[in-house]
């Protein structure tokens, strides 16, 4: 039983940042999901990948994790890098690509 501390990107359905503030905390799978024969669904033996707990912040995820005794793992987020674009630029003269429309 292994847990993984993240903070969740943003959907690709989605400009803003919604729902990427709070940390979550995911068990590893500890089997492989099996196709069913007969019905052709998709199980697992392995309950706890159902389990999803969420926290304000990443200490208190640690200090879950740490109270309950549960080997974890953090990633960490990456930064987000802003692309400054003024309006302007898609009529410039020194466009690298033509304007079409």
């Amino acid at each position: 039983m292994f847990a993984r501390i993240y903070r969740p990107a943003r959907t690709a359905m989605q400009s803003g940042r919604g729902k990427t503030r709070s940390w979550i905390l995911e068990f590893e799978p500890e089997s492989p999901r099996e196709v069913e024969p007969f019905m052709g669904w998709t199980s697992s033996r392995d309950t706890l990948q159902q389990v999803s707990l969420t926290f304000s912040t990443k200490a208190e995820a640690i200090a879950y994790a740490r109270a309950h005794k549960i080997p974890h793992r953090v990633f960490e987020p990456r930064d987000r890098s802003a692309k400054r674009k003024s309006y302007s630029d898609n009529f410039a003269y020194n466009r690298r690509e033509p304007w079409t429309h």
